[in-house]
């Protein structure tokens, strides 16, 4: 719980916080405002609301990492991950809120297609990009760098694996964008979660598992030096 209030400790950090939900809740409006009444879906809103929203999310993860960093002691980096994980799942499921709200007061024809799909979609989006933050946050520095690393990486990656006919298929498999995409559409079979879930290895669980191993290196080698 202590961990879980880090995330908000700071004034700078409340203000970040709600930067994220007010942008989330500008997607809402003007996309359901703009859309055709066919396009006014729960699933065509929350692509561009839970996707704004998660440029943001990892900021959290990042700063949460910057303060083990920054432990005199050996830290438990378990907690931090857990308390960025409940972030994300609160973000997520505002942004269902929201999403929900825009589309039962703006009307629209197939408004619910795949609404469930799209909900628990929206909710791990915001999990594994708050993850992606605590990742990148524990190996790169100052927090910045690692901040602008979520968006230049996952993208970099994309593009690098697009730019032939060989490499393309493997963009589902080692990037976030495709399973997001999927995830927010409710356009989700067994081929998808395995995409899904490699996913999360690569950029939850790899990252965080190398940046904790650094971390713990960090603090034994700082240890014997002193």
């Amino acid at each position: 719980m202590e961990t879980l209030r880090r995330c908000i400790a700071t004034r700078p950090r409340r203000w970040f916080l709600a930067i994220t939900l007010l942008l989330g809740l500008a997607a809402a409006v003007l996309v359901t405002a703009g859309a055709q009444p066919a396009d006014r879906t729960f699933s065509g809103v929350s692509g561009p609301v839970q996707s704004l929203m998660s440029v943001m999310v990892p900021l959290f993860g990042v700063l949460l990492a910057s303060d083990l960093r920054r432990t005199p002691h050996e830290a438990r980096v378990v907690p931090t991950l857990l308390a960025v994980a409940a972030l994300g799942a609160v973000v997520g499921l505002y942004g269902v809120i929201v999403c929900a709200i825009a589309i039962a007061a703006g009307g629209g024809t197939n408004q619910w297609d795949h609404a469930a799909t799209v909900a628990v979609g929206g909710i791990l989006v915001q999990v594994v990009a708050g993850l992606v933050g605590t990742g990148l946050g524990l190996l790169l520095r100052p927090p910045i760098v690692a901040f602008l690393a979520t968006i230049v990486l996952p993208l970099g990656l994309l593009l690098v694996l697009g730019s032939t006919d060989v490499l393309r298929p493997a963009q589902a498999w080692l990037t976030p964008y495709p399973s997001v995409q999927n995830l927010l559409a409710g356009e989700m079979d067994a081929r998808a979660w395995a995409q899904w879930l490699a996913v999360v290895m690569v950029w939850d669980v790899g990252l965080n598992a190398v940046g904790a191993a650094l971390l713990r290196r960090r603090h034994v080698s700082a240890s014997l030096s002193g």
